[in-house]
Order: C-alpha cells, then sequence, then structure tokens
C-alpha cells in the first residue's frame, strides 16, 4: 500500500501549506502510484532511464554551478570521447558528478541511512583529481556572508552542525519526501561544511531523500536557475522551504513524466 503524507499543514513549522503546493505534491504522488503499479520495468528499460537521467543530471547540476559544457559535450566526457590534451577542469565536473550519482545510488540501493561520512565521500568524489588535499575535508575557517545562504556558521560548529542536521534527518520521517528533501538541501547549505560544492551535494543529498522514497530523481534545470538561486536563498533567509519544495516536486513530476512515458514502449 502506497504511504499516505499528512498534506494539510506545512511539514516544517505548522503553517498552512500554500494550496497550489498541496495540489502539486498530491499529482506528484499520483504520477508515482501510476509507475509504482507498473514495476518492476524491463531491465532494458530501466538501463536507458538511467543512461538519458545521468546525463541530464549532471549536466543541468554543473551549469547550475556555472560549468559552461553543453549537453553533448558533457556526454563526451562520460563516454570518455577522445579530447587533445589534459582533461579540463569541466571535464573533471562532469565525470565527478556521475560518479557521485553512483555513488547515490549505491546508498539508496542499500537502503543506508545518512551518515557523515556519506557526505564526506561524495566530496571526495567531487573533488577528485581537482582538489584531493580538500577533499572530504571540513573547511577550516570562516567565509565571508553573500551568496545563496549568507552568514555561514563558524567553521568551528561544522562538524557538530552536520552531527545535529544528520540526527535531524533521522527524525523526520513523517514529512512528504520531497518537503523533506528542500528542508535537507537547506539546512546543508546553510552549514557550508566544505569550502566549495556544498549546493552540488545538497542537491545530491536531497535525491537521496527523493529516491529512497521511490521516486525518480529531481533535476533542477539549468535554465531555471534564478528560480533556484531564489528560493534557496529564501529558504535560508526564512525558513519556509515551500518555495524549493515546489522546484523539486515539479522537477520530480518532470522525471516522472520521462518513465511514464516509456511504458508504453516497455513491452
Amino acid at each position: 500500500m502506497a504511504t499516505v503524507y499528512n498534506l494539510a499543514r506545512h511539514d516544517r513549522n505548522g503553517e498552512f501549506m500554500n494550496p497550489s503546493l498541496q495540489s502539486l505534491l498530491q499529482a506528484v504522488d499520483a504520477d508515482k502510484a501510476r509507475l509504482d503499479t507498473a514495476r518492476p520495468l524491463p531491465l532494458h528499460t530501466l538501463e536507458a532511464l538511467r543512461e538519458q537521467l545521468t546525463l541530464e543530471w549532471t549536466y543541468h547540476s554543473n551549469a547550475l554551478e556555472g560549468n559552461t559544457l553543453t549537453l553533448s559535450e558533457t556526454k563526451d566526457a562520460l563516454d570518455a570521447a577522445a579530447v587533445a590534451g589534459e582533461p579540463s577542469r569541466q571535464r573533471f565536473d562532469a565525470v565527478n558528478h556521475r560518479d557521485a550519482i553512483l555513488y547515490v545510488e549505491d546508498i539508496v540501493a542499500g537502503d543506508e541511512t545518512l551518515s557523515m561520512q556519506h557526505i564526506q565521500q561524495i566530496h571526495r568524489v567531487l573533488l577528485k583529481g581537482i582538489d584531493e588535499t580538500q577533499a572530504g575535508r571540513y573547511r577550516e575557517q570562516n567565509v565571508p556572508g553573500g551568496g545563496t545562504c549568507p552568514a555561514p556558521i563558524d567553521f568551528s560548529q561544522v562538524p557538530a552542525q552536520v552531527a545535529a542536521l544528520i540526527d535531524w534527518r533521522a527524525h523526520a520521517e513523517k514529512m512528504h519526501p520531497l518537503a523533506r528533501a528542500a528542508e535537507l538541501h537547506t539546512r546543508f547549505v546553510k552549514i557550508h561544511p566544505f569550502m566549495g560544492a556544498n549546493r552540488t551535494i545538497g542537491r545530491l543529498l536531497s535525491n537521496v531523500d527523493v529516491m529512497k522514497a521511490g521516486y525518480p530523481p529531481a533535476i533542477i534545470l539549468s535554465e531555471d536557475r534564478a528560480t533556484y538561486d531564489y528560493a534557496l536563498e529564501g529558504a535560508c533567509v526564512t525558513g519556509d522551504v515551500s518555495a524549493l519544495t515546489l522546484l523539486i516536486a515539479e522537477a520530480t513530476q518532470r522525471t516522472l513524466t520521462t518513465y511514464l512515458g516509456r511504458l508504453g514502449s516497455s513491452d
């Protein structure tokens, strides 16, 4: 039986949820229920979907952070296509993000409880071949305010705050998974545990929650960068994650549509 989540109120602070968000979450859950009835999908269909979504997820996530590789160039990087000269930083970003997705998939497949070790390993994977001296290490200095989430905490508080984040996640099972994903993403970025890649890790962590709940990954599009920046900043500053939840729900629904579109051709 499908899990029924209480959408009557905002999952975090008890305020009434935006009716449009509530309706969207109900529509996403209805699409997920349709997909659930068709599972398990044929292996060849799953492999084709996985390849397509890994490419799109990598391209859009890196583009959100300023990577200028096109979708075609990202595919070439992931396919190890011959390119003259040494691999560029942007090609490393593509391959490393693909490998981080594989690691996230392992966490989901093993139904592993999110841990500090998982978070540090994702950072190591993302920085492989780029800055391995900092890979997996929490920042050891303060960073200036500004950016998406202003005024990150003092660096000395990072380990304790990451531990508190893990504890919060362990006790947030009653939240709708997509709202919880938005909350997890926001809390992580506010901590700003590493000197770089925090937003990328935040999106990967949010998809651990999305995928563990049986949804396909939420892929936020590069063309939605301004909307994403605004939603994440608002969540960090005010604590209201509804706009970010809406964006994640739209992204999840888009991926569900891709899955459902394959059902007729999966015979």
